[in-house]
């Protein structure tokens, strides 16, 4: 009886053993099948997510070694590893039967703030344990000793989000440039009205819109919807007339800065004799940009991103030089004025902020009709997560773009909480902020930002120390944010009479 039941139990084993086996082989098989490239593509319809990987220094470099894709987008192994698989699973089933691909942003995606999300870092070590090869660039030495000093606050993504998935575009010149002949003087001012300014030695021209003078209330009600305490009180304010850019600064009139200005491979003393020669040459320049401040979305007259204010302010003085006219950032309440072109509501057209805040429960939940706000503003329910061509929206009443979106504009006002309190019960002439401070103002909104912050009394500040975290140069730039990429500017032209 007791060898039968030995034996029984003895059956019993083999057989669980045989299906713990069976089962786990099953698995692993299963495991193994849907780790592969070919499985991911089944599934992951990006049509650019491929080939660009594949062009990528993951697939095509000098060793032959081929990454994968769970060696990024999954944890490298242990537990972390199978959990990270079950939901990125789950979540990619779903949305392969109930979302339509053809309605993914796979370019807001692509970029830092979502790839963070999907790609682990401890994937990036696993490969790259030794962070100083023989062959490492002397800027790449720099970046990685920083990186090694500061993991707890930046990733290797930071610097090379574009490892991956290799992304380049170029700018490919319009046949209206090319054709157009250099321009060989600035533009005149006679009369107080719209010009163009036109750039000598070089295709660049933009226009520049005659802002008369005039008083009105700058901040916002103490009932508007999403204020801020810095708004306020609201204070009269009057202003002398003065010329503002159409548009943001954009990268084409940009450049040109950048080419006539650019330091790298000038001594002080050579800079100094420029200065004192009153040349445009002698502008202290930007030295090159550690990244791509362009972030792969193209150039031309998309307006100019990630330079510091110090930047913005030194484009100004080579643009007095260049013209012959003072150039400089608007203050504050000159961009305000401007930006309500006389009317005095959170916008310059119809409609409040809980109209069109995605913010809102009831937007969020039953939609929007945002018909009237996309016609004028680059925002985050339109933009795809970049930035846009000024042109693509309709003008506020003075005929300015985007002051509202697309990028938020530097201001040559300190900022102050406070600052409404000391204008406050009495008309204020042209004022200019603080008499010191250690950031400046920003306004409007960009083209991340939500509709509750594109409100026009709505203010900002520089952050200047955290848009350089990334950075690894030592001292870091004056000339380049790393972290920073929805902030431009507009210049403003002062009228002599």
């Amino acid at each position: 009886m007791l060898k039968k039941l030995k034996k029984s139990l003895f059956n019993k084993n083999v057989i669980f053993i045989l299906i713990g086996f069976i089962t786990f082989m099953i698995f692993n098989y299963g495991y193994e099948a849907t780790s592969t490239n070919e499985f991911c593509e089944s599934c992951h319809v990006h049509p650019q997510a491929i080939e660009s990987w594949k062009i990528g220094p993951h697939v095509y470099n000098e060793s032959g070694v081929k990454v994968n894709c769970v060696d990024c987008h999954l944890p490298p192994s242990g537990f972390d590893r199978f959990s990270a698989k079950v939901t990125t699973g789950l979540r990619d089933v779903y949305g392969y039967v109930f979302k339509d691909s053809s309605d993914f942003n796979w370019e807001q995606m692509s970029q830092r703030e979502s790839a963070e999300k999907h790609v682990y870092q401890s994937g990036c070590l696993k490969c790259h344990q030794n962070l100083f090869p023989p062959k490492l660039s002397r800027k790449g030495e720099d970046a990685h000793l920083y990186y090694d000093q500061n993991k707890e606050k930046i990733r290797c993504i930071n610097c090379h989000l574009q490892t991956g998935h290799f992304h380049e575009k170029s700018e490919i010149e319009t046949e209206e440039k090319i054709n157009k002949e250099i321009y060989t003087k600035s533009a005149e001012i006679d009369t107080f009205k719209n010009f163009i300014e036109t750039l000598p030695g070089s295709k660049i021209d933009f226009e520049m819109i005659a802002i008369p003078d005039g008083k009105f209330l700058m901040g916002s009600p103490d009932d508007e919807e999403y204020r801020e305490k810095d708004e306020g009180p609201q204070v009269e304010v009057s202003l002398s007339k003065y010329f503002i850019g159409k548009t943001e600064v954009t990268w084409d009139e940009y450049n040109l800065f950048l080419v006539e200005t650019g330091t790298e491979g000038r001594t002080e003393d050579q800079v100094e004799n420029l200065k004192n020669n009153n040349s445009v040459d002698g502008i202290s320049g930007p030295t090159p940009p550690y990244g791509n401040p362009g972030q792969g979305w193209g150039r031309g007259s998309r307006p100019a991103i990630t330079m510091t204010h110090y930047a913005a302010q030194k484009y100004c003085e080579w643009l007095t030089i260049k013209t012959g006219k003072k150039y400089r950032l608007p203050t504050e309440a000159e961009w305000e004025y401007a930006c309500r072109g006389n009317s005095n509501g959170a916008y310059f057209f119809d409609g409040k902020p809980s109209d069109y805040s995605s913010e809102s429960f009831w937007n969020s939940f039953f939609g929007v009709d945002t018909t009237i706000i996309n016609s004028f503003v680059i925002y985050n329910q339109n933009s795809n997560n970049k930035t846009g061509l000024p042109e693509s929206k309709n003008p506020n009443a003075f005929g300015l773009l985007n002051t509202l979106g697309n990028v938020k504009e530097f201001c040559s006002d300190y900022y102050k909480e406070d600052i409404y309190q000391s204008y406050y019960n009495k008309v204020i002439q042209n004022p200019i902020g603080p008499a010191s401070g250690k950031e400046h103002v920003i306004k409007g909104g960009s083209y991340k930002s939500d509709a509750s912050k594109l409100r026009i009394a709505s203010r900002d500040y520089t952050r200047h120390d955290a848009w350089l975290v990334t950075d690894p140069q030592i001292p870091k730039s004056l000339w380049w944010y790393s972290d920073c990429k929805d902030v431009g500017f507009r210049v403003v032209c002062e009228f002599n009479e």
